[in-house]
C-alpha cells in the first residue's frame, strides 16, 4: 500500500505544472524523495485539520494518536476538543458499548474538566455503573457545563441506587455549574429541593429540562422551575406531574412561551385505571398564552386505562400509541384533536378502522405525518384519507399487512393513486424476512 501510494504522488508531482521538473537525474529523484516525504508528513498538517480528525476518534484512539509527535499532543490539548464528551460506563462484558477507562477518566477530570460544556454519561443496567457515573460527577467542580444527559441503555440504573448518594452528585454540578441550559435526567432519582438548587444556580439559563418517571419530582417540584426559570422551552415530565395548576404556571404573562411540552402517559402504580383529567380551560390558557407548543404525549397504557382522554378538546400535536388503542378512543381524537400534525399508532386489534381514519382527515387539517402498523384499514378508505390531506402528508408510514383489499382497489393498485394524491411515489412498508 506503501508502495501504491508513492507511486501515486510520483505521478501527481510530475503531471503538477507547479513543480519545475530538474534535468539531472540524481537531482530530480533526490527532490522529489524529499517532496513526496514532506506531503507524506501527517505531523505537518495545521492544528485546525488534526483538530478536526481528533473529533471523530473515541477517546481511546484520540489518546493513542496524542503519542505518534509533539504537534499531535499539542492538539491533543487544545480545549475545543474537551468541550462535548460522552462517558460511557458498563459493567457488563456483553454490552454493546465500551466502558470509558478508569485512567482516562481521572485525566480528563484533572485536565479538562474546565473545558467541559457538553457532557452526558451512558450507563447499562446495573447499580455499580450508575454510582460510578455519580462519582464523576461528584468531581465536577471547576467547570461551566451548558449540557448534561443521564443515558440508561436500560433500566433501572440510577433508579436502584441511593436517592442521597445521587442527590450529592447532582447538587455539586448544580452548584458549580452557573450556565445549564439543557439536562436530561429522566429515570432518576433527582427531587424536589434539588430542582430547588438547580432553579437557584441555574435560573437564567435553564431552556429544556427532560424529566420524565422522576418518582420523587412533584407537582411543586416542576412549579418551583416554571415560576422561576423565565428562559424555558422544552419540557418533558410524566403525566401524573401534570395539573391545571401547572398548566396556568406556565401560561403566566411573566412566563416565556414554551415551544415542546412533552408528557408521557404511563401506569403511576401497579393495576391504575384511572387517571386525573386536566380542565379544557387550562389547556386553552397553556395555547393562548403559547400558540406555537407543540404538545407530545407518548401513550404506554392498556385499552382499559384510556378511558380519561380525549373527551373534549386538546391541544396535542404529536400523538403516539405504544399500545393497542380501541376504535372509540381513535374516534375521539378527530373530534378533539384539531391541532394534530403527527399520529402513530402501534395496534388497534382486529377492529377496521376506516370511519375513524376518516374523520381525523376531516377534522385534523394540520396532520402532515401518519404511522399504522397491528390495524386494519380498507384500501378505499386509506385512499379516501390520502386524497382529503393531500400532499400536505410528508410522512406516511404503513404495514402493507394493514391494508385490507376490497371490491375497488387491490394491494397492486394502491401505490398507484396514493402517489397521485401525495404527489410523489409511494409504496407501503413491507416487513423485512430475516
Amino acid at each position: 500500500m506503501k508502495r501504491n501510494r508513492l507511486s501515486f504522488m510520483n505521478k501527481v508531482l510530475q503531471s503538477s505544472p507547479a513543480v519545475k521538473q530538474p534535468k539531472l537525474g540524481c537531482h530530480s529523484s533526490l527532490s522529489q524523495t524529499h517532496m513526496r516525504a514532506a506531503l507524506l508528513d501527517w505531523g505537518n498538517l495545521p492544528h485546525h485539520v488534526v483538530l478536526r480528525i481528533f473529533q471523530y476518534l473515541p477517546l481511546i484512539d484520540r489518546a493513542r494518536a496524542s503519542s505518534v509527535c509533539r504537534r499531535w499532543n499539542e492538539v491533543f490539548h487544545i480545549p475545543d476538543l474537551w468541550r462535548k464528551f460522552e462517558f460511557e460506563l458498563n459493567q457488563s462484558a456483553t454490552s454493546y458499548f465500551n466502558s470509558t477507562h478508569p485512567d482516562l477518566i481521572q485525566q480528563i477530570i484533572k485536565k479538562h474538566a474546565a473545558h467541559l460544556q457538553y457532557v452526558s454519561f451512558k450507563v447499562d443496567s446495573s447499580t455499580e455503573s450508575a454510582e460510578a457515573a455519580c462519582g464523576i460527577l461528584s468531581q465536577l467542580v471547576n467547570c461551566s457545563i451548558q449540557t448534561l444527559g443521564l443515558i440508561s441503555t436500560a433500566k433501572p440504573s440510577f433508579l436502584n441506587m441511593s436517592k442521597s448518594h445521587f442527590v450529592s452528585a447532582l447538587t455539586v454540578l448544580f452548584v458549580n455549574s452557573k450556565s445549564l441550559s439543557s439536562i436530561k435526567i429522566e429515570d432518576t432519582p433527582v427531587d424536589d429541593p434539588s430542582l430547588s438548587i438547580l432553579v437557584a444556580n441555574n435560573s437564567g439559563t435553564l431552556r429544556c429540562l427532560k424529566m420524565s418517571s422522576c418518582p420523587h419530582v412533584s407537582s411543586n417540584g416542576i412549579l418551583c422551575v416554571a415560576d422561576h426559570c423565565q428562559g424555558l422551552r422544552e419540557l418533558a415530565l410524566n403525566y401524573y406531574m401534570l395539573s391545571d395548576k401547572l398548566l396556568l404556571a406556565l401560561s403566566n404573562e411573566t412566563h416565556v412561551n414554551l415551544e415542546h411540552l412533552r408528557i408521557d402517559v404511563v401506569s403511576e402504580n401497579a393495576g391504575q385505571i384511572e387517571f386525573h383529567s386536566i380542565k379544557r380551560q387550562s389547556w386553552d390558557a397553556l395555547i393562548k398564552h403559547s400558540p406555537g407548543v407543540n404538545v407530545v404525549m407518548y401513550f404506554f397504557l392498556y385499552e382499559e386505562e384510556m378511558e380519561t382522554f380525549f373527551k373534549e378538546e386538546t391541544p396535542v400535536t404529536h400523538l403516539y400509541f405504544g399500545r393497542s388503542v380501541s376504535k372509540e378512543i381513535l374516534g375521539r381524537l378527530g373530534l378533539n384533536c384539531p391541532r394534530l400534525t403527527e399520529l402513530v399508532v402501534c395496534a388497534n386489534g382486529i377492529q377496521v378502522i376506516d370511519t375513524e381514519l376518516i374523520c381525523i382527515a376531516e377534522h385534523c387539517k394540520n396532520l402532515t405525518a401518519l404511522g399504522l402498523s397491528e390495524c386494519e384499514v380498507s384500501c378505499s378508505a386509506f385512499i379516501e384519507f390520502v386524497r382529503l390531506c393531500g400532499r400536505k402528508l410528508t410522512h406516511l408510514s404503513i404495514m402493507e399487512e394493514v391494508l385490507i383489499p376490497d371490491d375497488v382497489y387491490s394491494l397492486d393498485e394502491i401505490h398507484t393513486e396514493v402517489s397521485k394524491y401525495l404527489g410523489r411515489i409511494w409504496f407501503p412498508d413491507v416487513m423485512p424476512l430475516w
